[in-house]
Protein backbone atom coordinates (compact mmCIF):
# COMPACT_ATOMS: atom_id res chain seq x y z
CA UNK A 1 0.00 0.00 0.00
CA UNK A 2 1.03 3.75 -1.03
CA UNK A 3 0.15 6.35 1.62
CA UNK A 4 0.65 9.50 1.41
CA UNK A 5 3.19 9.17 4.42
CA UNK A 6 5.67 7.68 2.18
CA UNK A 7 4.62 10.50 -0.89
CA UNK A 8 5.79 13.19 1.91
CA UNK A 9 3.43 15.99 3.23
CA UNK A 10 3.77 18.63 5.61
CA UNK A 11 3.09 17.63 9.18
CA UNK A 12 0.02 18.83 11.53
CA UNK A 13 -0.90 17.80 14.69
CA UNK A 14 -4.73 18.06 13.67
CA UNK A 15 -4.97 15.38 10.43
CA UNK A 16 -7.99 14.15 10.02
CA UNK A 17 -6.97 10.49 10.15
CA UNK A 18 -8.31 6.78 10.37
CA UNK A 19 -9.18 6.96 13.83
CA UNK A 20 -12.05 9.72 12.40
CA UNK A 21 -13.91 7.05 10.09
CA UNK A 22 -16.59 4.66 10.86
CA UNK A 23 -14.35 1.50 11.33
CA UNK A 24 -14.85 0.42 7.73
CA UNK A 25 -11.13 0.83 6.41
CA UNK A 26 -10.10 -1.36 9.40
CA UNK A 27 -11.88 -4.31 8.65
CA UNK A 28 -10.08 -7.54 6.93
CA UNK A 29 -12.26 -7.41 4.08
CA UNK A 30 -11.03 -3.65 2.76
CA UNK A 31 -7.58 -3.58 0.73
CA UNK A 32 -6.31 -0.49 0.26
CA UNK A 33 -3.76 1.47 -1.93
CA UNK A 34 -3.21 4.75 -1.01
CA UNK A 35 -4.46 7.14 1.63
CA UNK A 36 -4.07 11.19 2.75
CA UNK A 37 -2.47 9.65 6.01
CA UNK A 38 0.71 11.38 6.75
CA UNK A 39 -0.06 14.91 4.86
CA UNK A 40 -1.32 17.14 6.99
CA UNK A 41 -4.99 17.34 5.84
CA UNK A 42 -6.90 18.80 8.79
CA UNK A 43 -10.68 18.74 7.55
CA UNK A 44 -10.63 15.59 4.94
CA UNK A 45 -9.45 12.17 4.53
CA UNK A 46 -9.09 9.93 1.83
CA UNK A 47 -8.64 6.45 0.88
CA UNK A 48 -8.77 4.30 -2.29
CA UNK A 49 -9.06 1.06 -2.05
CA UNK A 50 -10.66 -2.80 -3.03
CA UNK A 51 -13.72 -3.96 -0.86
CA UNK A 52 -14.91 -7.41 -1.05
CA UNK A 53 -18.34 -8.66 -0.26
CA UNK A 54 -19.06 -7.92 3.36
CA UNK A 55 -22.20 -7.34 5.55
CA UNK A 56 -21.40 -5.46 8.86
CA UNK A 57 -23.09 -2.48 11.18
CA UNK A 58 -20.54 0.76 12.29
CA UNK A 59 -20.88 3.14 14.52
CA UNK A 60 -21.34 6.60 13.62
CA UNK A 61 -18.37 8.92 13.11
CA UNK A 62 -17.46 12.37 13.65
CA UNK A 63 -16.92 12.87 9.94
CA UNK A 64 -19.33 12.61 6.87
CA UNK A 65 -18.66 10.31 4.40
CA UNK A 66 -18.80 10.11 0.68
CA UNK A 67 -18.17 6.60 -1.29
CA UNK A 68 -17.34 7.13 -5.03
CA UNK A 69 -17.77 3.57 -6.86
CA UNK A 70 -15.66 3.30 -9.39
CA UNK A 71 -16.56 0.44 -10.64
CA UNK A 72 -19.47 -2.00 -10.61
CA UNK A 73 -22.76 -2.51 -11.34
CA UNK A 74 -23.13 -4.02 -7.71
CA UNK A 75 -25.92 -4.62 -5.76
CA UNK A 76 -25.89 -2.67 -1.87
CA UNK A 77 -28.09 -2.69 1.31
CA UNK A 78 -28.15 0.13 3.77
CA UNK A 79 -30.21 0.97 6.63
CA UNK A 80 -29.92 1.85 10.53
CA UNK A 81 -30.11 -1.09 12.85
CA UNK A 82 -31.26 -3.46 9.88
CA UNK A 83 -31.08 -3.69 5.95
CA UNK A 84 -34.11 -1.29 5.19
CA UNK A 85 -33.18 -0.77 1.40
CA UNK A 86 -31.54 -2.00 -1.42
CA UNK A 87 -30.04 -0.56 -4.78
CA UNK A 88 -28.36 -1.39 -7.75
CA UNK A 89 -25.33 1.29 -8.07
CA UNK A 90 -23.63 1.95 -10.96
CA UNK A 91 -20.05 3.06 -11.52
CA UNK A 92 -19.95 6.73 -10.78
CA UNK A 93 -22.50 6.43 -7.89
CA UNK A 94 -22.30 8.02 -4.44
CA UNK A 95 -22.68 6.72 -0.96
CA UNK A 96 -23.19 9.72 1.12
CA UNK A 97 -23.75 9.06 5.00
CA UNK A 98 -23.63 11.70 7.97
CA UNK A 99 -21.46 12.29 11.16
CA UNK A 100 -22.62 10.84 14.09
CA UNK A 101 -25.08 8.54 12.28
CA UNK A 102 -25.19 4.47 12.47
CA UNK A 103 -24.77 2.53 9.48
CA UNK A 104 -25.58 -1.26 8.13
CA UNK A 105 -24.80 -1.93 5.06
CA UNK A 106 -24.09 -5.18 2.91
CA UNK A 107 -21.97 -5.20 0.08
CA UNK A 108 -22.94 -7.42 -2.85
CA UNK A 109 -19.94 -7.83 -4.60
CA UNK A 110 -16.06 -6.95 -5.10
CA UNK A 111 -15.99 -3.04 -5.76
CA UNK A 112 -13.77 -0.24 -6.44
CA UNK A 113 -14.24 2.95 -4.39
CA UNK A 114 -12.81 5.81 -3.22
CA UNK A 115 -13.90 7.07 0.40
CA UNK A 116 -13.57 10.40 1.71
CA UNK A 117 -13.82 11.41 4.59
CA UNK A 118 -14.83 15.20 5.52
CA UNK A 119 -14.84 16.99 9.14
CA UNK A 120 -18.27 18.55 9.99
CA UNK A 121 -16.49 21.87 10.60
CA UNK A 122 -15.45 21.88 6.98
CA UNK A 123 -19.51 21.83 6.37
CA UNK A 124 -20.70 23.75 8.25
CA UNK A 125 -18.00 26.41 7.11
CA UNK A 126 -18.89 25.98 3.69
CA UNK A 127 -22.68 26.20 4.25
CA UNK A 128 -22.08 29.64 6.49
CA UNK A 129 -19.88 31.16 3.56
CA UNK A 130 -23.28 30.48 1.37
CA UNK A 131 -24.79 32.35 4.17
CA UNK A 132 -27.24 29.73 5.47
CA UNK A 133 -27.71 28.11 8.98
CA UNK A 134 -25.87 24.56 10.11
CA UNK A 135 -26.50 21.69 7.82
CA UNK A 136 -26.73 18.24 7.62
CA UNK A 137 -25.57 16.10 5.32
CA UNK A 138 -28.56 13.50 3.82
CA UNK A 139 -28.38 9.99 3.55
CA UNK A 140 -28.17 9.18 -0.18
CA UNK A 141 -26.56 5.78 -1.88
CA UNK A 142 -26.67 5.41 -5.63
CA UNK A 143 -26.79 8.99 -6.58
CA UNK A 144 -24.79 10.59 -9.23
CA UNK A 145 -23.57 14.65 -9.02
CA UNK A 146 -20.92 14.61 -11.91
CA UNK A 147 -19.32 17.63 -10.75
CA UNK A 148 -18.78 15.95 -6.96
CA UNK A 149 -17.36 12.77 -9.00
CA UNK A 150 -14.84 15.08 -10.57
CA UNK A 151 -13.73 16.85 -7.10
CA UNK A 152 -13.17 13.20 -5.87
CA UNK A 153 -11.42 11.65 -8.58
CA UNK A 154 -9.38 14.84 -8.97
CA UNK A 155 -8.38 14.63 -5.28
CA UNK A 156 -7.47 11.18 -5.65
CA UNK A 157 -5.41 12.18 -8.42
CA UNK A 158 -3.16 14.20 -5.91
CA UNK A 159 -2.88 11.51 -3.26
CA UNK A 160 -1.93 9.35 -6.17
CA UNK A 161 0.84 11.79 -7.38
CA UNK A 162 1.40 13.92 -4.90
CA UNK A 163 3.77 16.40 -4.27
CA UNK A 164 4.34 18.98 -1.71
CA UNK A 165 3.55 21.34 -4.32
CA UNK A 166 0.07 20.46 -4.46
CA UNK A 167 -1.15 21.42 -1.26
CA UNK A 168 -2.77 24.62 -2.45
CA UNK A 169 -4.77 22.28 -4.74
CA UNK A 170 -5.53 19.90 -2.56
CA UNK A 171 -7.35 22.34 -0.25
CA UNK A 172 -8.95 24.24 -2.73
CA UNK A 173 -10.51 20.59 -4.12
CA UNK A 174 -11.95 19.87 -0.29
CA UNK A 175 -13.30 23.10 -0.07
CA UNK A 176 -15.17 22.19 -2.83
CA UNK A 177 -15.90 18.97 -1.77
CA UNK A 178 -17.55 20.61 1.00
CA UNK A 179 -19.52 23.27 -0.71
CA UNK A 180 -21.16 20.98 -2.65
CA UNK A 181 -22.31 18.81 -0.49
CA UNK A 182 -23.72 22.00 1.86
CA UNK A 183 -25.47 23.54 -1.36
CA UNK A 184 -26.98 20.30 -2.90
CA UNK A 185 -26.95 16.83 -0.60
CA UNK A 186 -27.88 19.04 2.66
CA UNK A 187 -31.55 18.79 4.21
CA UNK A 188 -31.36 22.60 3.76
CA UNK A 189 -33.02 24.08 0.44
CA UNK A 190 -30.29 25.18 -2.33
CA UNK A 191 -30.21 28.88 -1.67
CA UNK A 192 -31.97 30.63 -5.25
CA UNK A 193 -29.12 31.64 -7.95
CA UNK A 194 -27.82 34.63 -8.18
CA UNK A 195 -29.14 37.18 -10.55
CA UNK A 196 -26.77 36.52 -14.08
CA UNK A 197 -26.17 41.06 -13.46
CA UNK A 198 -24.39 40.55 -10.33
CA UNK A 199 -20.68 39.33 -9.70
CA UNK A 200 -18.77 38.70 -6.67
CA UNK A 201 -16.36 41.55 -6.00
CA UNK A 202 -12.73 40.11 -6.50
CA UNK A 203 -9.96 41.34 -3.80
CA UNK A 204 -8.81 44.60 -2.71
CA UNK A 205 -5.49 45.76 -3.87
CA UNK A 206 -4.38 45.59 -0.31
CA UNK A 207 -5.74 42.25 0.16
CA UNK A 208 -4.15 41.31 -3.39
CA UNK A 209 -0.89 43.10 -2.10
CA UNK A 210 -0.93 40.97 0.73
CA UNK A 211 -1.29 38.01 -1.05
CA UNK A 212 1.15 38.54 -3.56
CA UNK A 213 3.93 39.29 -0.84
CA UNK A 214 2.88 35.99 0.46
CA UNK A 215 3.10 34.04 -2.47
CA UNK A 216 6.64 35.39 -3.95
CA UNK A 217 8.27 35.21 -0.15
CA UNK A 218 6.85 31.53 0.26
CA UNK A 219 7.05 30.78 -3.37
CA UNK A 220 9.38 27.40 -2.91
CA UNK A 221 7.14 25.56 0.17
CA UNK A 222 3.99 24.24 0.03
CA UNK A 223 1.56 27.21 0.68
CA UNK A 224 -1.92 26.12 2.14
CA UNK A 225 -5.13 27.39 1.09
CA UNK A 226 -5.84 28.88 4.38
CA UNK A 227 -2.48 30.64 4.68
CA UNK A 228 -3.33 32.69 1.53
CA UNK A 229 -6.85 33.24 2.89
CA UNK A 230 -5.36 34.84 6.13
CA UNK A 231 -3.22 37.11 4.76
CA UNK A 232 -6.48 38.36 2.75
CA UNK A 233 -8.21 38.30 6.15
CA UNK A 234 -10.82 36.23 4.64
CA UNK A 235 -12.60 32.34 4.82
CA UNK A 236 -11.10 29.81 2.96
CA UNK A 237 -14.54 29.90 0.62
CA UNK A 238 -14.35 33.80 0.45
CA UNK A 239 -10.78 34.03 -0.16
CA UNK A 240 -10.96 31.26 -3.14
CA UNK A 241 -13.90 32.95 -4.67
CA UNK A 242 -12.25 36.62 -4.62
CA UNK A 243 -9.14 35.27 -5.60
CA UNK A 244 -10.68 34.28 -8.82
CA UNK A 245 -13.04 37.05 -9.29
CA UNK A 246 -9.62 39.27 -9.38
CA UNK A 247 -7.29 37.40 -11.23
CA UNK A 248 -9.18 34.98 -13.30
CA UNK A 249 -7.40 32.14 -12.14
CA UNK A 250 -8.17 29.46 -9.01
CA UNK A 251 -5.15 30.53 -6.33
CA UNK A 252 -3.20 27.14 -7.52
CA UNK A 253 -3.00 27.87 -10.73
CA UNK A 254 -2.26 31.42 -10.23
CA UNK A 255 1.11 30.22 -7.89
CA UNK A 256 1.50 27.50 -10.86
CA UNK A 257 2.19 30.31 -13.06
CA UNK A 258 4.52 32.35 -10.88
CA UNK A 259 6.38 29.19 -10.11
CA UNK A 260 6.56 28.12 -13.75
CA UNK A 261 7.91 32.49 -14.36
CA UNK A 262 10.05 32.25 -11.67
CA UNK A 263 11.54 29.10 -13.08
CA UNK A 264 11.60 30.11 -16.39
CA UNK A 265 13.11 33.57 -15.54
CA UNK A 266 16.23 31.57 -13.45
CA UNK A 267 16.73 28.91 -16.65
CA UNK A 268 17.17 32.04 -19.13
CA UNK A 269 19.35 34.26 -17.02
CA UNK A 270 21.46 32.25 -14.42
CA UNK A 271 23.17 29.22 -14.50
CA UNK A 272 22.13 27.85 -11.59
CA UNK A 273 21.61 23.99 -11.51
CA UNK A 274 18.47 22.99 -12.84
CA UNK A 275 17.87 20.66 -9.59
CA UNK A 276 17.93 24.11 -7.69
CA UNK A 277 16.02 26.38 -10.09
CA UNK A 278 13.29 23.34 -9.49
CA UNK A 279 13.79 23.43 -5.71
CA UNK A 280 13.80 27.43 -5.83
CA UNK A 281 10.49 27.31 -7.13
CA UNK A 282 8.61 25.26 -5.41
CA UNK A 283 8.96 21.99 -7.65
CA UNK A 284 9.63 19.19 -5.88
CA UNK A 285 12.50 17.65 -7.94
CA UNK A 286 14.24 18.74 -11.41
CA UNK A 287 11.43 15.77 -13.26
CA UNK A 288 8.57 17.70 -11.81
CA UNK A 289 9.78 20.87 -13.33
CA UNK A 290 10.44 19.33 -16.43
CA UNK A 291 6.90 17.83 -16.72
CA UNK A 292 5.38 21.20 -15.61
CA UNK A 293 7.10 22.98 -18.53
CA UNK A 294 6.47 20.65 -20.88
CA UNK A 295 2.76 20.44 -20.02
CA UNK A 296 2.15 24.74 -19.49
CA UNK A 297 5.54 25.93 -22.09
CA UNK A 298 6.01 23.07 -24.84
CA UNK A 299 9.43 23.21 -23.68
CA UNK A 300 12.37 21.66 -21.16
CA UNK A 301 14.69 23.16 -18.87
CA UNK A 302 17.56 22.11 -20.64
CA UNK A 303 15.83 23.92 -23.97
CA UNK A 304 15.36 27.18 -21.86
CA UNK A 305 19.01 27.61 -20.83
CA UNK A 306 19.76 27.07 -24.33
CA UNK A 307 17.59 29.66 -25.71
CA UNK A 308 15.71 27.53 -27.73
Amino acid sequence: MRTGAQAGGRESMAELGLQDTHGILDRPWVRPERTSAGLGWEHLYLSSQRELPYRDAFDGARSHLLILHLDGPVTVRRGRRGLASARRILPGGLFLHPADTELDVELGGRLDTVHVYLADEALQAAAGEAGGRRVRLVEEFGVTDPLLEQLVRALEGVVRDWEPGAVTYADQLATMIAGQLARHHSTRRPAPALPATRSRSGLTERQFDAVRELLDTRLAEPLPLADLAAAANLSVSQFARSFKARTGLPPHRYLMRLRVEQAARLLRTTTVPISEVAARCGFSHQEHLTRVLRAQLGTTPGALRRGE
